[in-house]
This record gives structure tokens, sequence and C-alpha cells, in this order.
């Protein structure tokens, strides 16, 4: 076996490549740039090596300095991760170059798969479905509009070398081709330096189902079952599960045979996926085929019992297989959100900044967190937003999403703006809980956006009672501070809590909690400062952050921050009188929603816009977001320019 490998990545995958090889008992060898210099996978390391500065394409994505390091180091092999140099030919063949072995499939394979226009043409002769479309190279804009109009809207437009939802745009008419094709070149060149791309028929009502594989050297290629990779947002998986409430079993068997008869084509070994689009009619295409590890690979561990990271490093020292594919087994169901830097109530704009609180929660049995990063540590704009990957696990589905709901109940993130309350709200959501789910499924079901899961009377309820119980505490410490308050003052017992528009009265005392007349079994300890209060109530947990405020609370839970004021009744009846602070307007300015890079400004002072034109470009972890007038008016002035970098909420322009 391998006595030291290299891990060619860095956040959470490099921590999960660490974490097997010190099972295994291989010596690990960590790469860093400048702004991962404390970051946790550097920490764990037997060994770090720095490669540059923080842009990934001065550090990650120089080949060359990996190599060294593997030759500095007596790396004997490199885990790629995924992204970053993980489906890269020329990163695999200087390996084998310099005797270094990579673990993952063989050099043809992946130039093979890397290609989607290639790896098309190749899944064609195979036998297996690919999707209508243009399986060539797209010349020019006037050339996309054409081979767009010959498919038939809606089409997808493609980067050849995309990957991770970049360098993707759905159009549904001409006018979306104009407007995206260029785009779309310059993520591909951006992002994998790349800028070729395909044009295919966009599939309607479509679910995004993909096929674990795993080969060996010698010549034995198993399919590990399916994952759902469904709930995506801009072309980017949210939420994954395996097995698919979709499939069944004779379904499974026709795609993991194609799966299966594809790869040996390549002369496929190593893990690997199959990804296919699927029709409301369980018919199904190849979409492309990623050689690599995936992220979502942890839910196809959970049900199949195999450590795939392990089984990639076997491999690749050219163990055989340890089962045949009648031994595969998949037991239980398993579900993965991954935990994305990003602001869901604001349009999803990505966020960065210092994690000052940083709590997962604990793993336990059914809960799994991978993650890289670490309390004080930063979100940087220079890499992927996912901060963790939250995993569980249930003999049912219902079982495994219900603990995926407890689990973010106790996710505390304080720092950048982040997903959890958005995640929580797809775990509640009946029609995802009934698995009737297209990828279409978030666009249908929050077409204005996220504004925080609904709370049931139930709920309202019960934070009513951890509201009160909790403003109890504060005056009770307050009592107790000598002199101040008087020796004989005893709390409140009588409580107003209004949540929103919504006004309860809650009783408080030794013999328990009454919220508008309903007794409400509320166990819980909670000390003022305290972050979170882990409660029950009828003995089922409610897990409950909470921020102390002016006159209440912040209480986050099940999927919504609930801004709560909690007054005595004696204060309570007063608070009518109190005057509502008006926010200003500030709808005639455009600012920048992220911090980000101005990559475009399509207006000047002087300049009438119409609703919806875009007015400026602003790229933020490698992806483009355009900003569009919301009304029509006339620029009075430009605060910014192209090329500069803007923090959150600057000035670009001024409408009048």
């Amino acid at each position: 076996m391998f006595k030291k490998i290299l891990i060619a990545n860095r956040g959470e995958i490099a921590c999960r490549v660490i974490r097997t090889a010190q099972k295994m008992g291989i010596k690990t060898v960590a790469v860093y740039s400048d702004a991962d210099a404390r970051a946790p996978h550097v920490q764990m390391a037997d060994e770090a090596v720095h490669i540059g500065p923080s842009p990934a394409g001065e550090s990650y994505l120089i080949a060359e300095k990996i190599i060294q390091a593997c030759k500095d180091t007596g790396a004997e092999a490199v885990h790629p991760g995924y992204g970053f140099l993980s489906e890269r030919t020329s990163f695999a063949q200087e390996l084998a170059d310099n005797d270094i072995a990579f673990i993952g499939p063989p050099i043809n394979a992946i130039a093979a798969m890397g290609d989607k226009i290639e790896s098309k043409k190749l899944a064609e002769k195979a036998g297996v479905s690919v999707v209508p479309g243009h399986i060539g190279e797209i010349d020019d804009t006037e050339h996309a509009v054409r081979i767009s109009s010959e498919i038939g809207y809606p089409v997808m437009m493609k980067a050849s070398a995309g990957g991770g939802g970049k360098g993707m745009r759905l159009a549904w008419n001409e006018k979306d081709v104009r407007e995206g094709f260029d785009a779309t070149k310059r993520e591909g060149l951006a992002s994998f330096g790349d800028d070729r791309v395909f044009i295919e028929k966009f599939i309607e009502q479509p679910r995004h189902i993909e096929i674990q594989i795993l080969g060996d050297k010698h010549g034995n290629v198993l399919y590990l079952g399916e994952r759902e990779c469904s709930i995506q947002r801009r072309h980017q998986k949210v939420v994954e599960e395996a097995p698919s409430p979709f499939v069944d079993p004779e379904m499974r068997k026709k795609m993991g045979e194609q799966a299966v008869a594809l790869s040996q084509a390549v002369g496929y070994y190593s893990a690997g996926t199959v990804e296919l689009i699927v029709g409301a009619d369980k018919s199904f295409y190849f979409l492309e085929m990623n050689t690599r590890l995936q992220v979502e690979h942890p839910v196809t561990e959970y049900i199949t019992g195999l450590d795939l990271v392990e089984q990639m490093i076997r491999v690749a020292y050219g163990e055989k297989l340890p089962l045949t594919q009648d031994e595969v087994k998949l037991t239980g169901w398993a579900v993965e959100n991954r935990v994305y830097a990003e602001d869901p109530y604001r349009n999803f704009l990505p966020s960065t900044g210092r994690l000052v609180k940083y709590r997962p929660p604990e793993a336990e049995d059914g809960i799994r967190v991978d993650d890289g990063v670490i309390e004080g540590g930063e979100v940087s704009i220079f890499y992927d937003p996912m901060i963790a990957k939250l995993i569980t696990y249930g003999e049912t589905r219902l079982e495994a999403i219900d603990r995926q709901i407890d689990a973010l109940n106790r996710f505390e993130i304080i720092g950048p703006g982040h997903n959890i309350d958005f995640l929580s709200a797809l775990m509640q959501h009946e029609r995802f809980r009934g698995g009737n789910i297209t990828t279409n499924f978030i666009a249908e079901e929050y077409p204005d956006g996220f504004q925080g899961a609904p709370a049931t009377e139930e709920l309202n309820r019960n934070l009513a009672a951890v509201g009160a119980f909790a403003a109890a505490a504060h005056a009770d410490r307050a009592r107790r501070i000598d002199n101040q308050l008087g020796k004989r003052l005893q709390p409140p017992g009588d409580w107003e809590v209004k949540i929103g528009d919504l006004i309860q009265k809650v009783t408080v005392s030794e013999e328990g909690i009454v919220v508008d007349g309903i007794e409400v079994d509320l166990a819980a300890e909670y000390a003022p400062g305290n972050s979170l209060i882990l409660a029950t109530v009828d003995d089922i947990p409610l897990s409950v952050k909470i921020v102390k405020t002016a006159n209440g609370f912040a209480l986050n839970t099940y999927g919504a921050t609930h801004k709560i004021q909690v007054l005595p009744n004696h204060i309570a009846k007063h608070s009518v009188h109190m005057i509502e602070k008006i926010p200003p307007d500030l709808s005639r300015f455009l600012l920048c929603p992220m911090p980000g890079l101005l990559v475009a400004l399509h207006v000047k002072e002087g300049d009438a816009v119409e609703e919806g034109q875009p007015l400026a470009v602003v790229e933020a972890m490698k992806m483009e977001n355009i900003l569009r007038a919301e009304k029509n008016a006339v620029v009075k002035s430009v605060s910014a320019e192209q090329g500069d970098s803007l923090a959150v909420d600057a000035i670009i322009l001024e409408l009048e």
C-alpha cells in the first residue's frame, strides 16, 4: 500500500481524504495557498506545502507546483478530490511522466468523458440514450441562434468543459441565446480554461439522477445504486439523496447496466458517476460522466457501507474490488444538504466573511458533517461557497429527512450569510417529503424568492413559551444583582409575546407554562448568554437558536428567524404608543448585492433605462450576476467603474 499520498485540493474534500488515509495508516501531504495557511486540512495532514497566492489559478490549478510538492515530500500518489485538477488529462499525464500514481481513472477515460461534446458521441456509439441536440462546437452567437431554432426551444447552452453548475444557461427564446451565449463562453473560459459551448434540448419537468460506478484495474466495474440530485438552484445541486424515490429496481438495473457498459467502453477504473436526465415517463438520457469523486458521495457510502475514498486508493494501488455486483446491497436512506455561504433572503447571492461562530451539530448515529472550516476561519471570494455538507441516515426516507431538520435546527453559523433556513424549509416541504420533485422544484415552489419557512400554530405557541421562559431567566438574573432591583422583587410571571402580528399571553410559574390558556409541556435549560436552547415539548425535541434583542429575542428554528417582542403584561399595554421606525427608501440606488468584481457597466450618466434592462454585471465566486433596472428611470450618477472590487451594498449608480 502507498506510504504517503498528497491531496491536491482544499476544504472539506481534502479533510475527507485525509481522514480515510489516516484510517488506512497512510501519511498525508496537504497543499495550501495564502488564503488557506491556517485551514483545517493543513492542520490535519502530516506535512503541508505552500503552493502560491490565494487565487486558484496561481496555486491549486498549477500542476507543476503539485508535482514539485510530491517530489519534495516523497509522496507516491495524488488524490485530486473534485474540481481543480481532478478531471484534467494533462495533470494525470504529468503525474504518470513523473512516476507518481494518480488516485483516479485512466487518462484516456478522463479525456473521453471530460469533453461533453466528445463524450456524447462516445455514449451514442456505446448504445446509451443521449439528449437531442447539436453535438458539436458552436462558432458564434449567430450560429448558436440558428442551432437553437433547429433544435426547438427551450435549449440549454453548456460549456464543453463545464461542471458544478458553472458555464450553463437556459434559453427559452432567441433573446435568451443572444444574452447568454457570450456569458456561457466567458464562464467556461474563466472556470475551466475552455470557452467551447454546445447546445442541447432542455427536457422539461426532468429529474437529475446519477449512477455511482466503481471499477478496478482488473476489468471489474460495479454500479452502486443511484442518487437523486433533482433539487437544484441555478443548475447547482443543493440536496442529494440515495436511493431515489422515483427509481424502481427494474429501472435501477437498466440505468446501472448502461453506466457500466459506458465505463467499460473506455476501460474505466476508480470511482466515477454517470449523470442522467430522467423524464416523467421514466425514460433516461446520458447527460455527462464525472471522472472523479462526487460532492454527494457520502449518501452512497451510507447506504452501501463502502468507503469510496478507501476504494479509490486501493484501486490506484492495483487491488481488486472487494465485492461483486450481486453483493452490492442498498440499505436504508441517506440525505445530504449542502450548506452554502449565500443569502437565501437576498436571492441566494454569494456571501463571504469570517465565521464568527461555527458549531455544527454533534456527529452521532445517523448524522455526519463533512466540512473543512473552523470557527474564526474565513469564507473567501476565491473558492467555492460551500461551507459544509450535512448527511443524515435513517431506515426510511422520512426518518432521514426528519433527522436533517433536527440537525439543521442545531447548526449554528454567525458571520457570512448561509442557507440553513432554506434547507430546513425544503426538508419540511410536503411536495419534497412526498418525493414529487424535478429540477424545477425550487423555481416552481419559490418563484418570488425565499422569505423563511412558514410557522404552524403549534410552533408559534412553542416559540411564545420559549420566549417567555428566556425572558423570565433574564429577569431573574437582573433581580439577583446586588442593590439594583431590591431584595424582594420577583421576576414577572405574566408576559405578552408578539410574533409578527400575533399576540399571545403567557404565564410562567413553578407549575409550568401556559400560552393563551393552553398548557405547554416545555422542558428546557437556558442561561442568559446561551446561543442554543435544546428543549423538548411533549417529549419531542425542539432546538432553538436564540439572540437577545432590545425588547425580546430573535429565535431561529424550523427554517426561519422569528423576531419576537416579550414584555411583562404591565409594560406591554404601553407598547402601542411607540412610534414605528420607517426604513429609508433606497430604491433609487443600484447597490452591489454581494462582494464582487464589477466586470461590466452597461450605462452612463444621463442614459434612460427600462425595467428589466441589464445595468451591470458583478462576478463573485466565478459566477456572473446580472443586475437589472427595477423600474423605468434615468441614470443620475455613476459611482463605480468597470474593474472595481465592490463591497456589499456599495452604490454602483443612482437613478432619478
